[in-house]
């Protein structure tokens, strides 16, 4: 994760003015259909603050994050407000968000490791609170381009989200990658819905 982070630190301003101006409505919206108007959203892992920026002019309230120093200080910039700098292992809120928009930033997680960051992403959720995350179509497990990648098939990301035990998967879907040069590349979309374990009458969380 450190070289990954170490990229977008050193590649900053290409990667913001590349991915500022992509449309990305499409999952936006898909996203945006499970919430109310002035539900609070985290963008975990907000990179240049595109998709914060369309959620707040959605009326949203949004509290954005990267774990690149110079990432934070360019959406931040973009954004006209605070950008935290935090790592998915270092979320520690509880019941705080109606929505978690996780576009392009958990594919940086190991998978052995992803469990344990969608628990913490549970428990920031609110009561029927919605998660959104996207991956890379695939099956391998890498480092290339100078960052970690993890990709996944529709098949597997649905069996990491059941086997948690802590969703309702909404939808899962492909989508194309709208950049001309990566169009041969999919994208795999998951929307789902924090589920209430009950215990002996009473709410219960793992």
């Amino acid at each position: 994760m450190n070289k990954t982070i170490d990229y977008y630190n050193r590649y900053a301003k290409e990667f913001c003015e590349r991915t500022t101006g992509t449309d990305m409505s499409f999952c936006q919206n898909k996203f945006l259909g499970y919430l109310e108007k002035g539900a609070k959203v985290l963008d975990a892992g907000c990179g240049s603050g595109r998709d914060s920026k369309y959620f707040i002019e959605k009326g949203m309230q949004v509290v954005a994050l990267d774990a690149s120093e110079e990432m934070c200080r360019y959406a931040a910039k973009y954004l006209g407000q605070p950008v935290e700098c935090l790592r998915f292992d270092e979320i520690i809120d509880q019941e705080e968000f109606d929505g978690i928009w996780a576009s392009a930033s958990l594919l940086h997680v190991k998978k052995k490791e992803l469990p344990d960051i969608l628990k913490r992403m549970y428990h920031a959720l609110k009561i029927d609170g919605i998660l959104y995350a996207s991956f890379k179509y695939g099956t391998k497990e890498e480092q290339r381009l100078e960052r970690f990648f993890s990709d996944y098939s529709l098949e597997e990301i649905r069996e990491v989200f059941e086997h948690t035990g802590l969703f309702q998967i909404l939808e899962c879907f492909e989508t194309k990658d709208i950049r001309e040069d990566y169009k041969d590349k999919p994208w795999v979309n998951i929307i789902v819905k924090k589920v209430w374990r009950f215990s002996h009458g009473r709410k219960s969380t793992p």
